[in-house]
């Protein structure tokens, strides 16, 4: 009966149905052991989760009138996803560029968007609509401009460090310069709950994300053998952590831009138009108070349920 259920890891193959890898990295995922025609079977179909959150990020952004950078970082988010999945589905470097390098310009958007925030909060108090454009523009430029020396300089080299330690960076000047526009101008004491707490669960998520990677990266022979010895197929799919890692960062990434939604509308004098409704007390989204809410939800995280519609939206509930 157990032979049935559990079979053997196959020896995988010299050559896949997508040929000889070209990508300058093959993970610690044995190539074609699961499918003949996926060399990366776990580390694919994770990023279902990133196309999935990407596209519900994006509708929420059209359904809740957001601003247009927002639809962008979430179709951005999405080309990730979908890059990652032709990536591991067949360790191809056309497909490795596709998803690295929309890494680095998905993030450019909040980056500018995030460095141009004290220049429209002048712009608003002095309601002077040109007041922020020179600084936009160079922002932007500046922006972009690094990121195609950056794409020119890895591509030139191909190494993988190279992509890494710049997204890193970017995404690290990113939360802090957030972090530093939150203080500054958010005043509400439960606004600021909210944006504490999205920003440490994307933070928490993403970390323990970076962790489960290195220790794929690191033990990856532990793990094969525990796969091959012990657990077998199907059970070893689930020790695939370069998979979690995928898991775990595009959940993190749908917090960290939950938080850049929330910061923006605060930042810019429009809380009064929308509701950050945690739904299932745990997840978020920002809500347009002319739209209903069709889950239970509570008004920060793990906190109380304050009802299932926004016709029973709790402003009664004063921000302590």
């Amino acid at each position: 009966m157990l032979d049935a259920l559990f079979r053997p890891y196959p020896e995988p193959p010299e050559v896949g149905y997508w040929g000889t890898p070209t990508s300058t990295i093959d993970w610690c995922e044995e190539n074609y052991v699961v499918s003949p025609f996926i060399a990366e079977w776990s580390n694919t179909i994770t990023n279902g989760l990133f196309v999935l959150l990407s596209v519900f990020v994006t509708y929420s952004a059209l359904r809740n009138h957001l601003e247009t950078r927002f639809v962008m970082i979430g179709l951005g988010f999405g080309t990730v996803g979908v890059g990652s999945w032709l990536f591991h589905m067949t360790l191809r470097y056309e497909y490795q560029l596709l998803d690295e390098l929309p890494m680095i310009y998905a993030t450019c958007i909040p980056a500018w968007s995030i460095f141009c925030e004290e220049a429209e909060i002048l712009r608003r108090s002095k309601k002077d609509s040109e007041a922020s454009k020179p600084k936009q523009v160079v922002v932007g430029s500046s922006v972009f401009l690094a990121a195609a020396i950056l794409t020119v300089v890895y591509l030139v080299y191909r190494d993988p460090t190279i992509h890494q330690t710049a997204y890193a960076i970017l995404n690290v000047v990113v939360v802090f310069s957030a972090g530093i526009m939150a203080h500054r101008y958010v005043q509400d004491q439960r606004a600021k709950r909210n944006l504490r707490n999205t920003m440490a669960l994307s933070i928490s998520i993403f970390l323990l994300g970076f962790l489960v990677w290195n220790l794929d990266n690191f033990f990856c022979s532990f793990w094969r053998y525990i796969r091959r010895s012990f657990l077998r197929l199907p059970l070893g799919i689930f020790l695939e952590l370069h998979a979690w890692w995928h898991l775990l960062t595009g959940t993190g990434v749908y917090y960290y831009i939950v938080h850049l939604e929330y910061l923006r509308v605060l930042t810019h004098g429009q809380s009064d138009n929308y509701t950050l409704a945690w739904r299932w007390r745990i997840f978020p989204e920002l809500v347009h108070k002319q739209n209903p809410i069709h889950t239970p939800y509570s008004l920060e995280f793990l906190d109380d349920y304050v009802g299932t519609s926004s016709s029973e939206h709790p402003d009664r509930r004063k921000s302590e």
